[in-house]
């Protein structure tokens, strides 16, 4: 028993890095400052993807039911909608970004004026810092919760064909999102790095790495869409 627990950890840690999490997590990393920043946005993911498992597993383990095809394939098509919006926002702020707008005072007029970083030598950044508090990133959170009813049909019947007793298969489900947890921070500092480091360098670089990230965003969630609506005939 304590084998199959252990197998749980290790396939929340896989689960992790499957394709539309590392999506997700990664189009929020390029709103995140720091690496430190980006690891909370992962560890947010988690928490939400692990509560999410572990009501609707533990509803479905006590009633000894399974999730109906028709709505697991309802909640894939609905993350594939959400990573598509994840995307599009990703791109938006990356051409926003290419001209912005400062206030500035000249003789006692204020004005302002739009520019472009990269056009410019050098710029102060001073004008830019600013503290943030220190909350739980709410959209990674409700991201994760998104993807746990995504997840949670697959995760229950892996459960349910290995373990009998409810109890054992609610800590199956703990040990699995906890693994989940883990495996997405590691990879959100695999992510941040790359972005830190150019944005510390090369800030086009990291637009465009930040461009890059979302349209794959959009291409997964896309194909999420695809295959459910069409592929296994949701709509049909």
């Amino acid at each position: 028993m304590l084998s199959v627990l252990g197998l749980g950890f290790l396939i929340g840690m896989k689960h992790a890095i499957e394709a539309d999490h590392v999506a997700a997590v990664a189009s929020l990393a390029t709103r995140a400052r720091t690496v430190r920043e980006t690891t909370r946005f992962g560890i947010a993911w988690g928490l939400g993807h692990t509560i999410t498992l572990f009501i609707i597993g533990s509803v479905v383990l006590a009633m000894d039911m399974a999730v109906p095809k028709n709505l697991s394939l309802f909640l894939e098509f609905a993350v594939g909608l959400m990573l598509v919006g994840l995307g599009i926002d990703v791109v938006v702020r990356f051409i926003r970004k290419k001209a912005h707008f400062h206030a500035h005072a000249h003789d006692g007029s204020p004005h302002f004026h739009a520019h472009r970083h990269s056009q410019q030598a050098s710029h102060d950044t001073t004008a830019h810092r600013h503290a943030h508090p220190r909350k739980l990133p709410v959209r990674a959170l409700i991201v994760g919760l998104m993807h746990g009813l995504a997840g949670s049909a697959a995760l229950v019947l892996l459960a349910l064909s290995t373990i009998e007793s409810v109890w054992m298969g609610v800590l199956y489900i703990l040990l699995f999102g906890f693994g989940s947890i883990i495996g997405m921070a590691i990879l959100s500092c695999a992510i941040a790095v790359p972005l830190r480091l150019t944005s510390n360098r090369l800030e086009g670089a990291t637009q465009s790495l930040s461009m890059v990230i979302g349209a794959l965003t959009i291409i997964v969630g896309a194909s999420i869409i695809w295959r459910t609506a069409i592929g296994e005939g949701l709509f049909i």
